[in-house]
C-alpha cells in the first residue's frame, strides 16, 4: 500500500473537517462558516434533512427550517460539502430514512455522498458493537456493560429500521473510528476501505478527535501541525461546531482562531472530506481491509477509547 500521498498542486499536507450538525442553529452556524470561508478552509457540514417527531436528546436545526436551508444551500454554492447525519435527530424507521434521503436530494440536487451516524439513533448502520469483530466486540461489550449490544439495526435486513441497501446505493463514504492523532492517514492507513464483513457500506473512513473546542485545539496544536506537514499527512477532523465552547462572549474562541489561522497560512490542501478521500482512493486504488488489518485498527480504537480522549464515539 502506498504510504505517502502526492497532494494536488504540490501541497505539503491535506486538512479538512467533518462537522457533526448537533446543536447547530442559525445563531451559531453562519459566523463559524463565514470565518472558515474567509480563511480558505473549505470543509464538510452535515445536516438532518427532516424535522423529527419527538423531543431530541441532542437537538439542532433541520433543513425543514427555511432560513437554515437557504444558508446551507449557500454553503454548498461556496464549495462546502453537505453530508448526512441520519434522517433526523432521533431513531427513524425505514420509511422515514428513505424520506430523509429523498428530501436531501430535493434540497441539494443530489443524494449525500458521505454520512456519519448520529448519537443514539438505533437506525445507525454498523454501530455500537456491530462496529467491531470477534474478541474486540466482546471486549467492547464488557467495557460498555453490554449497553450497545444489538442496539443499532440500520444494517439488519429483518429490522424495520433497515436502510443498508439505500446506504449502499447512494452513499460513498461513512465515518467510523476516531483517534487523537492529527494525521488521520497515519493512524488509519487503509482508508478509505471496504470491509467485507460490513457490505452495506461502500467505503469507511476514520477521523481525528475534535469533539469540543478544547479537543479540537489540542489535536491541531502548533506542534501537531508541524508534524502533519513534515509527514505529508492528511487530517480529517471530526467536530461539533455547534457546541457552545467554540464561542466566548459571542465571539469565536481565541485559541481556536489562533490555531486555525496558523494552519490556514501553511501550504495545505483545504478541501471537503469527500474530495480528500476521492484523491486518496485515486492514488492508492480501492482497498479491501484484511482480517489482520481490521483487528489492528479495532484494537487501536479500543485502546484510544480506554486510555485516550473519549469525546467522540
Amino acid at each position: 500500500m502506498k504510504t505517502r500521498i502526492n497532494w494536488p498542486h504540490g501541497k505539503r499536507f491535506a486538512f479538512t473537517v467533518f462537522d457533526d450538525t448537533d446543536h447547530t442553529t442559525m445563531q451559531n452556524g453562519p459566523g463559524m462558516y463565514q470565518y472558515l470561508f474567509d480563511l480558505g478552509v473549505i470543509t464538510t457540514k452535515s445536516v438532518w434533512p427532516i424535522k423529527g417527531e419527538h423531543v431530541p436528546k441532542i437537538g439542532g436545526t433541520t433543513c425543514e427550517h427555511a432560513d437554515y436551508l437557504r444558508w446551507v444551500c449557500r454553503l454548498k454554492e461556496q464549495g462546502f460539502e453537505i453530508a448526512l447525519h441520519n434522517a433526523t435527530y432521533h431513531t427513524s424507521k425505514r420509511e422515514q430514512t428513505i424520506a430523509g434521503l429523498e428530501q436531501f436530494k430535493e434540497c441539494f440536487g443530489e443524494y449525500p455522498k458521505i454520512h456519519a451516524n448520529h448519537a443514539d439513533c438505533a437506525d445507525s448502520i454498523y454501530w455500537g458493537d456491530a462496529r467491531l469483530s470477534g474478541m474486540n466486540r466482546l471486549i467492547y461489550n464488557v467495557l460498555t456493560r453490554f449497553a450497545n449490544r444489538g442496539k443499532f439495526l440500520g444494517h439488519v435486513e429483518s429490522s424495520e429500521l433497515f436502510w443498508g441497501d439505500k446506504c449502499k446505493e447512494h452513499i460513498k463514504y461513512v465515518r467510523n473510528f476516531v483517534f487523537s492523532d492529527i494525521n488521520t492517514l497515519r493512524i488509519c492507513p487503509y482508508m478509505p476501505y471496504f470491509d467485507e464483513e460490513r457490505p452495506f457500506v461502500n467505503n469507511w473512513f476514520a477521523s481525528s478527535e475534535g469533539a469540543d473546542c478544547r479537543a479540537f485545539c489540542q489535536t491541531i496544536s502548533e506542534t501537531n501541525q508541524d508534524r502533519l506537514e513534515e509527514e505529508g499527512g492528511g487530517c480529517i477532523m471530526y467536530t461539533h461546531f455547534g457546541r457552545a465552547d467554540f464561542y466566548e462572549d459571542g465571539l469565536l474562541n481565541s485559541d481556536f482562531r489562533r490555531v486555525m489561522e496558523r494552519l490556514s497560512r501553511r501550504d495545505g490542501w483545504f478541501v471537503p472530506v469527500s474530495t480528500l478521500l476521492d484523491h486518496v482512493q485515486k492514488e492508492r486504488g480501492r482497498h479491501v481491509i484484511s482480517a489482520s488489518e481490521r483487528n489492528r485498527l479495532e484494537r487501536k480504537w479500543l485502546i484510544h477509547r480506554v486510555f485516550g480522549t473519549r469525546g467522540t464515539t
